[in-house]
């Protein structure tokens, strides 16, 4: 599949006449609990050349290449990212952090190097927070649940509670956020949990889970009590931004 998938990307590149800068997997599998029918979810950041960004028509700064039961590719143009980046968008630091990475540049390496100075912590704990209380008020009210709709709730939970202790962006890796996060006792059903998704589809369902859903219901408040008191900061701005978007596409 990873040749595949890298197939996919220099394709991408010839067709759209891109030039791909960091391509990564953003889904369960670079959470590290993918299901035996999990898909690939594909990310990347793309620059066009430099005569591009000059014409005055508007122009798409996405590119959805496929979609299918078994590829979800889709990508950012860099300046789409930037001004994302310039709003600590979330998303773009699980990009930047994925553990599976299947193209990167140099360009991408410099590029990187500036993404720590423009996260927001309040900004990137309510980001997960709502994730977390989103999901738990659909999926996991009711009797019988989505084995995969815990996890939707417990990594954003767990990832809160990193961004407020550390100030940092919260790791891809489910199980770096365990065992930084969470107690002997969580860790055990987050464990039995985990020993279930991977070895079911992704709509394999089941009896709710008391503990956990005593620990969600008790975490919840307490996070947003958290993050409420917390000061806010505002943006960097796009000074330095532009000055690397400039640098990048005319590289």
């Amino acid at each position: 599949m990873d040749s595949l998938i890298k197939q996919k990307l220099r394709e991408i590149e010839l067709n759209e006449q891109i030039r791909i800068l960091h391509a990564v997997e953003s889904g369960s599998r670079a959470w590290g609990f993918a299901s035996p029918d999990s898909d690939y979810d594909v990310r990347f950041i793309y620059v066009r050349e430099p005569e591009f960004y000059l014409h005055l028509n508007k122009t798409r700064d996405v590119i959805e290449w496929q979609l299918d039961e078994t590829l979800d590719i889709n990508g950012w143009d860099l300046q789409k990212a930037l001004r994302l980046l310039a709003k600590s968008n979330p998303t773009l630091f699980e990009w930047a952090s994925s553990p599976l990475v299947y193209l990167t540049t140099a360009e991408w390496r410099i590029i990187s190097e500036y993404l720590p100075d423009y996260f927001l912590t309040k900004l990137g704990v309510y980001h997960y927070l709502s994730m977390a209380e989103k999901n738990y008020r659909e999926y996991l009210k009711r009797d019988i649940v989505k084995v995969k709709k815990y996890l939707y709730v417990l990594r954003p939970i767990l990832a809160c509670k990193w961004i407020l202790r550390k100030q940092t962006p919260p790791p891809m890796l489910f199980s770096e956020l365990v065992a930084s996060e969470a107690d002997a006792e969580l860790t055990k059903e987050i464990n039995r949990l985990l020993a279930i998704k991977v070895s079911v589809p992704e709509a394999e369902e089941m009896p709710r889970i008391e503990p956990l859903n005593d620990f969600i219901e008790t975490t919840l408040p307490l996070l947003k009590a958290q993050v409420d008191a917390l000061p806010s900061v505002k943006s960097k701005g796009y000074d330095e931004l532009n000055r690397l978007f400039i640098a990048t596409v005319n590289r």
